[in-house]
């Protein structure tokens, strides 16, 4: 049976990583959370982490999640971000859909071991529904399928 891994292969998922993290570092809403960190070991560890998740034998060797950005005061709106920037890679590698879905998955399991604002997810379909006004009356708005 074939992983997602072997789907994205080694190469290509270094090169995903690679390109991730040079986004990151220079980006000016969440790039100050890198400022003076070890880019080439960041890329190492995310590769072990994202090869694992995808079905590779490669083992993880970073602390938890919790535990690695337990310092970090990282806010809902900036785990948001950081994913707007992986999902953005992701499609500029024309990674495959299903690996695409798994890995922002993974990226969404995550968040709540990693923001410090528990709770900061984005509910927009109830958000919509608080907030739409058509004219001088409030109507809600239809559900997004997902």
């Amino acid at each position: 049976m074939t992983s997602l891994f072997d789907k994205i292969g080694p190469e290509r998922l270094r090169a995903v990583i690679v390109d991730f993290y040079d986004r990151v570092f220079a980006d000016v809403m969440i790039g100050f959370h890198f400022a003076g960190k070890d880019q080439a070991r960041l890329i190492e560890k995310e590769y072990e982490l994202a090869a694992r998740m995808l079905g590779a034998s490669i083992p993880y060797t970073g602390k938890t999640m919790r535990e690695a950005h337990a310092r970090h005061a990282i806010l809902g709106g900036q785990f948001d971000r950081r994913r707007k920037i992986l999902e953005d890679v992701l499609e500029a590698h024309a990674i495959d859909p299903e690996v695409r879905a798994a890995w922002i998955d993974h990226t969404n399991a995550m968040r709540a071991q990693i923001t410090a604002d528990k709770g900061s997810e984005c509910d927009h379909d109830a958000a919509a529904l608080r907030t739409h006004v058509a004219g001088d009356s409030t109507a809600p708005l239809p559900l997004r399928k997902r």
